[in-house]
């Protein structure tokens, strides 16, 4: 049985509610696939947060989680995307930040602690800066990391690689070195037909068996059956027919009488071995 309330309250008067109570602070919102979004200056981040808090009929107590964007066509390219709960309303909205490699977004940290460690997260994904938060370092990848990984230019190889040195006894850093070239791949469907031949394919050329499914015609099946050599069947059978074949029931004609053994003592009638 479902349960009588629905899993989110409605988005209606949501938008008409946060731009009352932002103002200049927000610069568009958007109602798409049942989610709001909000769109907020960088320098009005903290004013905005605390307002979508603290107003009635908003009412979003939890941070539930920060994500960054890539958008590196962008002159602004990265967005920092803060994910709101209502616990009061049992509702959701997005709130983005955009912002670039130089610019520090405002830290919410003085807000909700927990944003500490999101705000590490995006910093050490992305490199975005957020100034105000305490103790900004990597939190996700190892002392020394070069780069952001998840930045649209970085390699996917990165630039090194770990491993255990036998003869060091530790682990070392060594430059990425590949076995072997990418592949290239065409993103082409084999079911929609391609262009070329995979390695294999020529082997579908011609039917295995008759009868096999195939989408050559009936003309090139007969061709091909045709090519086959036949196959001969023996001319004398393998296994013998009579007793007259295998000499069973006949003496020799050297055969002479099976010698005693001293060792058996004849017995009345006779035995198996006597």
């Amino acid at each position: 049985m479902r349960a009588p309330a629905p899993a989110y309250t409605s988005n209606d008067g949501v938008i008409d509610a946060a731009r009352a109570a932002l103002g200049g602070m927000l610069i568009d919102a958007v109602d798409h696939v049942g989610e709001v979004a909000l769109h907020v200056r960088r320098e009005d981040l903290y004013d905005a947060m605390i307002a979508l808090r603290d107003t009635p009929g908003l009412a979003y107590q939890q941070l539930m989680e920060i994500a960054g964007v890539d958008y590196p066509d962008r002159a602004e390219r990265f967005e920092v995307v803060y994910c709101m709960l209502s616990l009061t309303r049992n509702h959701r909205l997005r709130v983005h930040v955009a912002t670039d490699e130089e610019k520090p977004v405002p830290s919410v940290t003085d807000i909700w602690p927990v944003a500490g460690w999101l705000e590490r997260e995006v910093y050490d994904m992305y490199g975005v800066l957020f100034s105000g938060n305490p103790d900004l370092r990597r939190i996700l990848t190892d002392y020394g990391f070069r780069g952001h990984p998840q930045r649209k230019d970085f390699p996917l190889t990165g630039y090194v690689e770990l491993r255990y040195s036998e003869e060091a006894k530790r682990v070392v850093y060594e430059p990425v070195q590949l076995a072997q070239d990418f592949r290239t791949f065409d993103f082409m469907s084999p079911w929609e037909g391609a262009n070329y031949v995979l390695p294999g394919d020529e082997k579908g050329a011609l039917p295995q068996a008759k009868g096999a499914q195939t989408p050559l015609s009936a003309d090139t099946i007969a061709k091909a059956a045709a090519a086959q050599s036949p196959t001969q069947a023996p001319s004398e059978p393998k296994s013998t027919e009579s007793t007259a074949q295998t000499g069973i029931g006949k003496s020799e004609s050297d055969a002479t009488p099976k010698p005693a053994n001293p060792d058996v003592i004849p017995t009345k009638g006779g035995g198996q071995n006597q």
